[in-house]
């Protein structure tokens, strides 16, 4: 009876009503954080660490710079409790999170905030202080993100884009900006571009993260206005879970359908991406949003100069002196996937003649993509390391040893 409600009444709403519908009642029955719970050892970091997903990727690194640094970090895969695809492994070897007073930092959005807490059980939240890890790629954080506001101590943001846009939603909450720890394993070093090599421009996107949000199709104009049919330039668009919109992906391989431009639609793992990147000679990322832009900060650390709008999360790092900054123009956010269809609110239109101008200019001066990929990696050592993130963390009042 109940799988024929489902089937019959549930699956007929409307796709938004379920959505509030679960938030509401996750929120409801979930525990509420305990008034005056300290941050306390140990460190417990929360997420879906075995998701390819920003919010996934920013829980492994949490934990991964913790560790690093010497703090004994509990892990909490919440991959499975919260239906997310799973793609990569699990956290060598499980643990396991006690009872008792605790610091909990959990790498979740605030509507599934309450479904997140209530897999981990009332009993073993009970004195832990808990801290929301929230990421957003519009202006301002939907009302329903209030829900989860009331289910957490404070809340961290990766950027101040970030952070000015969930203020309004945090219900009085502290919020503090904390980069991730993007430069943590060490690389090899880039293995000079053999002489004669295709320039190579590398964009790299999710499509389940809304096509219209990473504006691939702006790429791939972009890349034609710079070098049109010339065999000497190729555009690589690495991509995943595209084959999961056929209609979108049918109309984007009929734009990029030249000699010149490649898709790959795969999920790759750590040395996958590490032998991407090393077939690159620039990161072109004309995003209509990010909350923060992770390939753009990979690219960086690796001394890539990169090539990005210049607007939301990633202005916190993309700047004439680390790369390329394109200028935009405001439009209305508005998504066909939905995931980001604010009519409301607006996100930025790159300028695609001055993302065209700046890849002719890095292809035409080595000397200044060496220059711009150097300032980036510097810039990534600098802000991103371990060290840099246990020290944010220590300032915060974590149980991590002395800022």
């Amino acid at each position: 009876m109940i799988g024929l409600l489902h089937r019959q009444l549930w699956q007929r709403l409307p796709y938004g009503l379920r959505r509030a519908a679960l938030f509401h009642a996750t929120t409801l029955a979930a525990p509420r954080p305990m008034p005056g719970a300290a941050r306390e050892a140990p460190v417990i970091v929360a997420g879906t660490l075995r998701a390819a997903s920003g919010l996934g990727e920013s829980a492994r690194l949490c934990l991964a710079a913790l560790r690093a640094e010497g703090v004994a970090a509990v892990a909490l895969d919440l991959t499975e409790a919260l239906r997310q695809p799973t793609a990569l492994a699990p956290p060598e070897p499980p643990d396991i999170v006690q009872d008792g007073p605790g610091t909990l930092i959990l790498h979740v959005n605030a509507p599934l905030t309450g479904l997140a807490l209530l897999a981990i059980g009332r009993r073993r939240l009970a004195g832990k202080h808990l801290i929301g890890c929230w990421n957003w790629e519009l202006p301002l954080a939907p009302p329903e993100w209030r829900l989860g506001a009331g289910l957490v101590h404070e809340i961290w943001t990766l950027t101040r884009f970030v952070a000015e846009a969930v203020r309004p939603v945090a219900g009085g909450r502290a919020v503090h900006v904390v980069p991730p720890p993007v430069a943590l394993r060490a690389l090899p070093p880039r293995a000079p571009r053999a002489p004669g090599a295709l320039f190579t421009v590398l964009s790299m996107f999710d499509a389940a993260s809304s096509l219209s949000r990473k504006n691939p199709e702006g790429v791939v104009e972009a890349f034609r206005r710079a070098f049109g049919t010339d065999p000497g330039a190729r555009l690589l668009l690495k991509t995943q879970r595209l084959h999961e919109i056929p209609d979108q992906a049918a109309r984007l391989a009929a734009m990029a359908a030249a000699p010149n431009i490649e898709i790959r639609d795969a999920t790759l793992d750590t040395a996958g991406l590490d032998a991407l990147y090393d077939e690159a000679d620039v990161l072109l990322s004309l995003h209509r949003a990010e909350g923060f832009g992770l390939s753009l900060a990979e690219a960086m650390r690796r001394g890539m100069p990169v090539v990005g709008t210049g607007w939301s999360g990633n202005a916190d790092f993309l700047t004439p002196g680390t790369g390329i900054p394109v200028p935009w123009r405001l439009v209305p956010a508005q998504d066909p996937q939905r995931t980001y269809d604010h009519p409301d609110q607006r996100w930025a239109e790159p300028d695609l003649d001055a993302a065209a101008a700046a890849l002719r200019r890095l292809h035409d001066d080595r000397a200044e993509a060496a220059r711009l990929g150097a300032a980036a990696a510097a810039f990534a050592e600098r802000e991103w390391s371990a060290a840099a993130y246990r020290a944010r963390l220590a300032a915060l009042g974590l149980p991590v040893g002395a800022a």
